[in-house]
């Protein structure tokens, strides 16, 4: 990697704590010295104190996405005071205290996403249907990864508020470009099921991850296909009742959404049909750049078929979609447990030859890769254990090349299947 990048001044404090801890690695495994941010690793950033330093940031509950919880005002101030008020509520509304923030993202969209698309069909301009959009795009990363820790959690909120828990999805899912309950079934019910193996539908195994035409296939499949691959593909596994669901879910959502086109085609436009063709793009963009760096030796394992982001978007903005390894070794833990998870295993993280990366997020990490753009992600490569750290640029970039090859159908059947061609 870079030693010589600055460190993102916006990174969140876990992400910060634990990049240290990497940097203070290398730096003891190479004995390197020179920039200021070297210079500022000590022991302080060791296993045992970042681990500590993890623990006590969790007691911190998280409000909003831009301001961590002690840049907020004073509550010496009017706002301050507001804001402490609202804590202390919105703690016994979220399923778990320091998730303030999924109920702030929640009260954020019902009030302004649906009174602009209220507004949109009442009185419609163009001018305000592209504003809705920029709108929509800029809120569904965040809106995805909150509706992805609900799918895996079973809901966000506290017992309490259990019916406005099962509402909210189904009143936000279509503004934001989602099918209703697609969401669950193709990420819960199949993706981590198959988790990237030869039948996951949205597997990168068989195709070039560093070319074009390839991405664009896998694209292309998914938007056309997926409304029928997902329920065949739970018959094959004879689960018909998630065949049945699926299909009702889905064709339920392209139902209402014909509907609304023939109440009102413009306001439909921009309220839904363009959200749902953009998000379903923005979620194979991003599904691709998650697994295009697979291992050619062991690619069934977690920590060699995903990767590791240390990134403001993926971490600060997204709930920390950057960990996807450690999602992927446990889809249950919560979004705020990742680092600690990491540090506990970061021998085995090292031992599985995992990838870990700094100041790129995924649909950057499918553009550089389509790019082929190798000595740019090897310096956002943050080396971990002593084969990475020994490798030069140029040979950490080689070794991001292998790992994007396509795999042939008699390499998928040894690997996977331990059957060896003829």
């Amino acid at each position: 990697m870079d030693m010589d990048a600055p460190m993102d001044p916006f990174l969140t404090a876990p992400d910060t704590s634990v990049l240290y801890n990497l940097l203070y690695d290398i730096q003891a495994s190479s004995g390197t010295q020179g920039s200021d941010e070297k210079r500022q690793i000590s022991s302080n950033h060791d296993d045992n104190a970042t681990t500590g330093r993890l623990i006590t940031l969790k007691d911190e509950p998280v409000v909003f996405c831009s301001w961590d919880y002690q840049d907020l005002p004073s509550s010496k101030t009017v706002v301050g005071a507001f804001l402490r008020r609202y804590i202390s509520w919105a703690q016994t509304v979220t399923r778990y205290p320091g998730d303030v923030i999924f109920l702030t993202h929640i009260l954020l969209y019902l009030f302004t996403s649906v009174p602009s698309a209220i507004f949109l069909y009442r009185r419609f301009s163009w001018i305000h249907g592209i504003l809705h959009m920029v709108m929509q795009g800029y809120y569904s990363g965040s809106f995805t990864l909150m509706l992805h820790n609900c799918i895996h959690q079973n809901g966000l909120l506290s017992r309490k508020y259990a019916l406005a828990d099962r509402v909210w999805p189904y009143v936000l899912e279509p503004l934001m470009g989602h099918t209703w309950d697609s969401y669950y079934y193709h990420h819960v019910k199949h993706h981590h099921v198959e988790s990237n193996g030869p039948d996951d539908l949205s597997s990168t195994l068989r195709y070039q991850r560093d070319d074009l035409s390839h991405f664009l296939m896998y694209v292309g499949r998914f938007l056309l296909f997926v409304w029928l691959e997902l329920p065949l593909y739970f018959l094959r596994k004879k689960k018909p009742g998630l065949a049945a669901k699926t299909a009702l879910s889905e064709f339920a959502s392209y139902g209402f959404i014909y509907a609304m086109a023939r109440y009102n085609f413009r306001p439909t436009l921009f309220a839904l049909i363009l959200p749902f063709c953009l998000l379903r793009m923005g979620l194979m963009v991003g599904n691709f750049g998650q697994h295009a760096l697979v291992d050619d030796v062991d690619p069934q394992s977690d920590f060699r078929s995903s990767i590791t982001l240390i990134d403001v978007p993926s971490n600060r903005f997204c709930f920390n979609d950057g960990w996807h390894t450690s999602h992927h070794l446990n889809p249950l833990r919560h979004w705020r447990d990742h680092h600690t998870a990491f540090m506990k295993a970061k021998r085995q993280y090292q031992d599985g030859h995992a990838l870990v990366f700094r100041n790129i997020d995924y649909l950057m990490m499918t553009y550089r890769l389509l790019r082929k753009d190798y000595l740019y992600l090897a310096d956002c490569m943050v080396p971990i254990g002593e084969d990475q750290i020994k490798l030069t640029r140029e040979e950490r970039a080689e070794l991001l090349r292998t790992k994007t090859r396509r795999f042939s159908e008699a390499e998928i059947q040894e690997k996977f299947y331990g059957k060896k061609a003829g």
